[in-house]
């Protein structure tokens, strides 16, 4: 590294004096050059000659003095160039000599670097080394260890196989058995030895499995109910009407009520006029009439044209309107269930579920609900999926299908026999509120429908006002003279009347039954229908002594 230094600095020490010789060689010719005196030409006639001799005998001591001042200007510059050249290559040498010390700098410290490096990587060796060395020793340990253990388990063997020798010989000379039947009782005692430690066994893989069931069976039930939420809307029976003039109820009531009797007669709603906001309430439980006479009536209103012809035209129309709005709902539902190729009557049904009501669950939401309940169910239980579709979406379909006698269960079993669905479908529909299922598919489809009715929030009607509508219920019946007891069943949908035979007779039963049924549809309000069903029972009694 210092035969490096030295030879930077001979190399400016070498550049310093070229600089300085050149510098010289341009001073010399400058001054040769204005030294030689300019002599001018002799030629011509000797008086000319003579003349010339004079002048520059006379011109010579003015040229000399401007070749002293010239001279000393050279000196001068000459002096000021050599300065520079001795500054610079002054400073020419101290870079050399920073620079020489830098590279000496750096290559000291990457000597120090690949020292310590090289430190390092001994220091790590040696600790590998001493690892390795340490491994070996344990492994040696070990290996010694094991090879005592071997040795000793063999030896332990040879004695037990000694001692069985020993008792099997011991055993044939006291009991005098043979071998076989020596052999047959160690094997039952073994047998039973293992017939005790197998249900022992089972009992903990039992308990163990129910544990597991459990967790998995919530794991599963959180997930269906993630993949179910829905929105739902709460129940009403009424609608109303937004008038922008309040003499818009004369028109109309119009004469003598001829057009609001005529409205009420085609829709089969009630209009109550009484409000005193200026709107009109539409009511009506059947949820399909109900929104038929709530367009009419604003078809009407915005028409202008309020007459007995003109009402009857309007309504045509919105019941066609209405029933293709159904059937468009139906098809929706069934599309965003993935169920195709049902009957259109079917499908018109399914979108009756856009107007239907049950305790504040919509019917198409609920629908939803279950499907989307029953379908995670059945996927993570490996069941049928088709089938468990279909029996979520067609399991409250008796619900929609108007006064027939009997549970919705019943009704739409009947009506879905006659759409040819399937036997597994049609006993998922049949046994969704029931507490023995015939199929997994059925257990699916009634646990679905339960978490969507039973949830939290699912419903708006709570435990008070179920309880008053059924008492209500039995209270209209006994209000009727000769009726002993009276029993709301089937959340209301039926109403059971025990009459006392001595004051009601057989001819009676059916008046009784259509009396306490007007009652009840005059008087309380209830979603669907309530089938009232009297019973008269005779009963003679004789006592043998």
């Amino acid at each position: 590294m210092s035969g490096l230094v030295f030879g930077i600095i001979i190399s400016a020490l070498v550049s310093g004096g070229a600089v300085y010789l050149v510098l010289e060689s341009k001073k010399d010719k400058g001054v040769s050059k204005s030294d030689e005196p300019v002599v001018p030409s002799m030629e011509g006639e000797p008086e000319e000659k003579e003349a010339a001799e004079v002048a520059v005998k006379e011109e010579t001591p003015i040229t000399e003095q401007v070749d002293e001042a010239t001279l000393a200007k050279a000196n001068l510059a000459k002096q000021h160039l050599i300065r520079e050249a001795k500054n610079r290559a002054k400073e020419i040498l101290l870079e050399a000599k920073d620079k020489g010390l830098e590279i000496v700098n750096e290559a000291e410290e990457k000597a120090r670097q690949a020292k310590n490096e090289a430190a390092g990587l001994e220091k790590d060796l040696a600790v590998r080394e001493a690892k390795i060395e340490s491994h070996e020793e344990d492994i040696k340990e070990k290996a010694a260890a094991l090879k005592q253990a071997r040795e000793a388990i063999e030896k332990r063997q040879e004695d037990i196989d000694q001692l069985f020798h020993k008792q099997k010989k011991k055993l044939q000379e006291v009991s005098s058995l043979t071998r076989e039947e020596a052999r047959e009782i160690l094997l039952k005692r073994f047998d039973k030895e293992l017939a005790e430690e197998k249900s022992k066994r089972i009992r903990e893989l039992e308990k163990e499995i129910k544990e597991k069931a459990d967790s998995k069976s919530q794991e599963i039930l959180l997930e269906a109910l993630r993949h179910g939420s829905t929105d739902y809307i709460v129940e009403h029976t009424t609608s109303k009407v937004k008038l922008a003039d309040p003499d818009m109820k004369g028109r109309i009531i119009g004469k003598e009520g001829r057009n609001i009797k005529t409205f009420e007669k085609l829709t089969g709603v009630e209009l109550d006029l009484d409000d005193s906001s200026g709107d009109i309430t539409v009511s009506c439980f059947d949820s399909v009439r109900r929104e038929i006479g709530k367009i009419a009536l604003e078809r009407l209103i915005a028409d202008g044209r309020i007459q007995p012809a003109r009402i009857e035209d309007i309504v045509e129309q919105t019941r066609k309107d209405i029933e293709h709005i159904i059937y468009k709902e139906g098809d929706k539902l069934c599309h965003m269930l993935g169920v195709y190729d049902l009957p259109k009557d079917l499908v018109r049904t399914l979108g009756k579920f856009k107007y239907r009501f049950s305790y504040g669950q919509n019917m198409t939401k609920h629908t939803l609900e279950v499907a989307k309940i029953g379908i995670s169910l059945a996927q993570q239980l490996n069941a049928d999926v088709d089938v468990v579709r279909m029996g979520c979406l067609l399991h409250d379909v008796g619900k929609v299908l108007g006064d027939g006698k009997g549970s919705h269960v019943d009704l739409g079993l009947d009506y879905l026999k006659e759409h040819g669905v399937s036997q597994d479908v049609l006993a998922c529909v049949k046994e969704h509120h029931e507490d023995d299922y015939s199929s997994i598919e059925a257990a699916i489809v009634a646990l679905a429908d339960h978490i969507s009715g039973a949830r939290p929030g699912a419903r708006s009607e709570d435990y008070e006002s179920f309880s008053q509508r059924m008492r209500d219920l039995e209270e209209a019946a006994t209000a009727f003279d000769g009726v002993e007891k009276a029993y709301a069943i089937s959340s209301g949908r039926e109403v059971r009347v025990f009459v006392e035979p001595d004051k009601v007779d057989d001819a009676s039963t059916a008046l009784l039954a259509r009396e306490i049924a007007r009652k009840i549809e005059l008087e309380q309000t209830y979603p669907g229908v309530v089938n009232v069903t009297v019973i008269r029972e005779t009963r003679k009694m004789e006592t043998a002594r």
